[in-house]
């Protein structure tokens, strides 16, 4: 596996590859990335993995300065993982002169669901995809289900600038008790840990009520929001989605989503169940 920290390099590394799967990230790599590294491989052509902590997506008070920087651990999983290039750059590389043309994601998405409590920050995870898209050139790139609005900002960034890019979802991974990974995992205390799969079971129970016929969808939410309020955590959100859209399901909406985000202390977890209705899970 070769690891490069510019763009000349990176070049340099990929001429004549055409067929290049691409698997983004920020680092502090877990089992979830190592997935999608080897749901990459698996569409066959070279892998480039990058690995950079993109400050445009990070607001004011937010861990962009304390996020975890692990590089080293980082490229022995990849490496493990079958990938074949790394491209891991820094502020500079990445941001050579100030980036006054950025992306705007529509404000219905930009301002929806984590962008209302996280403002400004789809843009700037649109901007540097963008970006990164420019510099790796990809055939198809890998994101994971569990930043389901990402994803779904991606897909549109990809469909309406026309770029020749197929964008696959991989599964979001789960520890045994539940719990998505996550590298903000590891900002939780112990006590905090043992709570933290409350969320996923929060949206299992709306699901299993959607399912069954129990209730209407902002109904089954605002209950499970209670749920957690009264365990102890801040809720930001659960909300109920058509998946295909992320709009407020229409009336025979079957494809489905229910999303949450919430804090336990000063950590905020995200995690999402897409579901067909009448169809077991």
């Amino acid at each position: 596996m070769e690891l490069v920290h510019t763009a000349t390099e990176l070049r340099a590394a990929l001429t004549g590859a055409d067929n290049t799967a691409f698997v983004p990230t920020m680092g502090n790599l877990h089992t979830g990335h190592v997935s999608l590294v080897e749901q990459a491989k698996r569409l066959g052509g070279p892998v480039v993995a990058s690995i950079f902590v993109n400050p445009l997506q990070f607001g004011a008070g937010e861990d962009f300065a304390r996020y975890p920087r692990t590089l080293a651990a980082d490229c022995e999983k990849l490496e493990a993982a079958g990938c074949d290039l790394v491209f891991a750059p820094d502020l500079d590389e990445m941001y050579p002169v100030p980036q006054t043309f950025t992306v705007r994601v529509p404000e219905t998405l930009a301002n929806d669901l984590c962008g209302a409590f996280r403002p400004g920050h789809f843009d700037g995870v649109a901007t540097v995809v963008l970006k990164l898209f420019n510099l790796v050139r990809p055939r198809v790139a890998v994101f994971g289900k569990k930043d389901f609005q990402q994803l779904f900002v991606v897909r549109d960034l990809v469909r309406q600038f026309n770029l020749p890019i197929e964008i696959v979802a991989g599964d979001t991974q789960r520890e045994t008790d539940g719990l998505a990974m996550s590298s903000r995992n590891g900002y939780l205390s112990s006590a905090e840990r043992q709570q933290a799969p409350q969320l996923y079971r929060a949206l299992e129970t709306v699901v299993a009520g959607l399912q069954a016929g129990n209730g209407d969808a902002e109904t089954l939410a605002a209950a499970a929001r209670r749920h957690l309020s009264m365990a102890g955590w801040h809720v930001d959100y659960i909300a109920v989605r058509d998946a295909d859209t992320l709009a407020a399901p229409a009336h025979g909406s079957s494809h489905l989503v229910v999303l949450g985000a919430a804090r336990l202390g000063t950590t905020r977890l995200i995690d999402n169940i897409d579901f067909t209705l009448g169809e077991a899970r």
